[in-house]
């Protein structure tokens, strides 16, 4: 295996330069070089995440079905039961399964998210009359300072986060996104000033159901996060894709708390997501020997849930902190590092 991956892409912007990042041990001194405000760094192996339940590589993130570059979410597994919670067995200290949840979290010494987290979400394709709009933008509302959330502080992570804006993009890239796609449809975002340069966000690309991705969401993926440079800044963002295209795959229910499968789906996804753009922005932070991150060692567990008033599952409910509406969830699990478990609060 190379002991250095870089990816250099050329932006549709002349002055915005793409790179995805994948380094070894003897390239920390760079990561040290490029550290901003509300990052942490140590020397560190760094690479890409793999889903788990693919072989296992270790030492590394990289895998054949999933070369360095990102951290992806993965489907929703055939024995999925959400009567018992997602996935019986899985993210407790013993349990059985994939994805290295027995395992311990290890830090690799690299970035983490310290300072309180913004979130900017780029609404592509057609969301129009679309109640997503309202579910998501309340739900990234709402998330920061919850029980739920100060999981991540088990990491060195601000439980603090906040909603910071949102932007369109209409097609700019067809109805099929490449990574290099997407990564411009960020790019362009913040050099056209429609959203701000920030070292402390996490940009999400939230897709229509009419939108796929040609590396593989329904196929291969729910969603993914990953890092690259816009001019001098190193940026985080993520792709989460509307699971109505593929329920299937990616919904945990088809009925669910807010009345839209689909937003409710991606909720969870960019929980996911979020979590461990946090825990690790540059994929070289904390994650274990396997190369899972925390929240994909909890991948599609619900653990409790209760009846929402429409019959559909939920397991917390949430506060927005600007307008006090409380909206329910149902939210995949996150790893408790103190416990070495899967977990909807301390």
């Amino acid at each position: 295996m190379l002991n250095t991956r870089v990816l250099l892409l050329l932006a549709v912007v002349a002055v915005v330069t793409v790179a995805y990042f994948a380094h070894d041990n003897d390239e920390t001194n760079d990561l040290k070089s490029n550290n901003n405000d509300g990052l942490i760094v140590q020397d560190s192996p760094t690479g890409r995440d793999d889903p788990h339940e693919l072989p296992t590589v270790a030492t590394t993130h990289c895998n054949p079905q999933n070369p360095c570059g990102a951290n992806v979410h993965e489907l929703k597994p055939a024995q999925f039961d959400l009567a018992r919670g997602g996935m019986p067995g899985r993210g407790q200290a013993g349990g059985g399964g994939g994805g290295g949840q027995a395992l311990p979290m290890v830090y690799h010494g690299g970035p983490i998210m310290t300072a309180p987290t913004n979130v900017y979400y780029i609404w592509y394709g057609n969301w129009a009359g679309n109640t997503a709009i309202d579910i998501l933008e309340g739900f990234a509302r709402s998330i920061g300072g919850s029980p739920y959330y100060a999981i991540n502080t088990g990491y060195s992570v601000s439980n603090s986060v906040t909603f910071q804006g949102s932007t369109t993009d209409n097609y700019s890239h067809g109805s099929s996104l490449s990574d290099n796609a997407i990564f411009a449809v960020v790019s362009s975002a913040i050099t056209s000033g429609r959203l701000p340069s920030d070292v402390n966000g996490v940009y999400f690309v939230l897709t229509s159901a009419n939108v796929t991705a040609s590396s593989g969401f329904c196929t291969q993926y729910c969603g993914w996060h990953t890092y690259g440079t816009v001019d001098t800044t190193i940026i985080k963002f993520a792709f989460v894709g509307n699971p109505d295209r593929c329920p299937s795959a990616c919904s945990a229910q088809t009925t669910s708390p807010n009345g839209n499968a689909g937003a409710d789906g991606m909720a969870s996804i960019i929980a996911h997501e979020l979590e461990e753009a946090a825990s690790d922005p540059m994929l070289n932070a904390w994650y274990d020997r396997k190369g899972a991150e925390n929240a994909d060692k909890c991948a599609w567990t619900f653990g409790t849930v209760f009846d929402a008033p429409n019959n559909s599952k939920a397991n917390m409910n949430l506060t927005n902190s600007v307008d006090g509406t409380v909206r329910s969830f149902l939210i995949q699990r996150n790893w408790i590092l103190s416990s070495s478990t899967c977990g909807l609060s301390l």
